[in-house]
């Protein structure tokens, strides 16, 4: 991946901000010699905050801790301000900084990555006409739920009420090698975590060959369902996580393309049955992997293949490691988008970051599915 394959460096930041300083104050100075008495610029020149004199590499620090709304406030206050923070080159250095702590990443977020490869100079043109500002308050999760508009309180009692009428509950298939290759089963932790996610009564319709899955209760009023599906049998699964080798994918049914060397899949017939029934589906992605992903990429375009259902049908990705702090880490919710190429996907797509152990982020996941599957919260 080419994403912020050149580190920024602080130094190169702060370059950047002198130089709009310098400019700026120049420019200042010039048309006060030119307006004002000699006896009137000291006065002038008094009226400079604190904060406005303070060496460039410590307001870049300042900066640094600010909040991308507080940053935005700071911008209000003042023209140096204004044309501080709007420098490319501080924006793209939060980027490189930011991006891989965020936990989601959607299809209305996902930032343009090719703009994290433009010339870092100074001067250079391309990266002047980069909005690095814009693309991060839109792509930053905290500056999304920021901007979200407060549920009205009517909406809440409409929530309640649709609740009340009986309803068929929405069905969601999950899938994915997050759930074979960990060590910390997700799958095993739903069940035994009743605060989380409490297990409602299994529902009366059956897909032939897979069963029924399990239904859970959102909030304790919203009743969905999963059903999950493995690649192989649990012998087979549990010997090929602990030898970590790939087993035949009995659900897929590997496509030969002599004049193409990309992988490409098909459904096997029982899981034909599954898409047509769902409403969605949830694809768990083992994070603890920084691969090129490019068999789950080809798994994730066959079950979305509109001969299965319509483009509607949102997909979270679950990018998933075994515990919070994991020896090896966990891709960053951006990498794992862009190595599975969701960008390109007709469907609204989400990618939410998710651990095993504690269910972290899980819920957040949930929330999402649930509302882009037409169902009010």
């Amino acid at each position: 991946m080419t994403m912020g394959e050149s580190t920024l460096s602080q130094s190169v930041v702060i370059r950047s901000l002198r130089s709009i300083r310098d400019r700026l104050f120049s420019d200042t100075r010039k048309r006060t010699e030119d307006v004002l008495a000699p006896s009137d610029r000291n006065e002038e020149e008094n009226t400079c905050s604190y904060l406005d004199a303070l060496p460039v590499d410590m307001q870049f620090f300042i900066m640094a801790y600010l909040s991308a709304q507080d940053l935005c406030r700071l911008g209000a206050t003042s023209r140096y301000w204004r044309l501080m923070i709007r420098d490319p080159l501080l924006w793209r250095y939060f980027f490189q900084r930011d991006m891989p702590l965020w936990q989601s990443i959607d299809h209305l977020s996902m930032p343009r990555l090719e703009l994290l490869d433009a010339p870092a100079s100074e001067g250079s043109e391309e990266l002047q006409s980069s909005d690095y500002m814009t693309e991060y308050l839109r792509a930053c999760p905290a500056c999304r739920r920021q901007w979200q508009q407060p549920r009205a309180a009517y909406q809440a009692v409409a929530s309640f009420l649709q609740s009340l009428v009986p309803s068929a509950e929405p069905r969601f298939a999950m899938i994915g090698p997050g759930l074979e290759q960990l060590e910390v089963s997700l799958m095993n932790t739903v069940m035994h975590s009743p605060d989380v996610l409490p297990v409602g009564e299994l529902p009366k319709r059956q897909i032939n060959g897979i069963g029924s899955g399990i239904s859970f209760l959102f909030n304790n009023q919203h009743k969905f369902n999963i059903v999950t599906l493995y690649s192989a049998n649990r012998t087979e699964r549990e010997r090929a996580r602990i030898e970590q080798v790939n087993i035949q994918n009995k659900l897929f049914i590997q496509e030969e393309d002599t004049q193409s060397s990309s992988v490409a899949y098909s459904l096997a017939p029982q899981l034909q049955e599954v898409c047509l029934a769902m409403n969605g589906f949830i694809y768990v992605v083992n994070a603890e992997l920084d691969g090129g992903r490019e068999r789950e990429r080809a798994q994730i375009r066959a079950m979305l293949d509109p001969a299965w259902g319509p483009t509607t049908r949102p997909l979270l990705v679950l990018s998933c490691v075994s515990r919070e702090e994991g020896g090896g880490g966990r891709t960053p919710c951006v990498t794992v988008a862009h190595q599975l190429q969701l960008s390109s996907l007709p469907n609204p797509w989400m990618v939410q970051n998710t651990v095993a152990e504690s269910l972290s982020g899980l819920l957040d996941g949930i929330e999402w599915l649930l509302r882009h599957s037409g169902f009010r919260l």
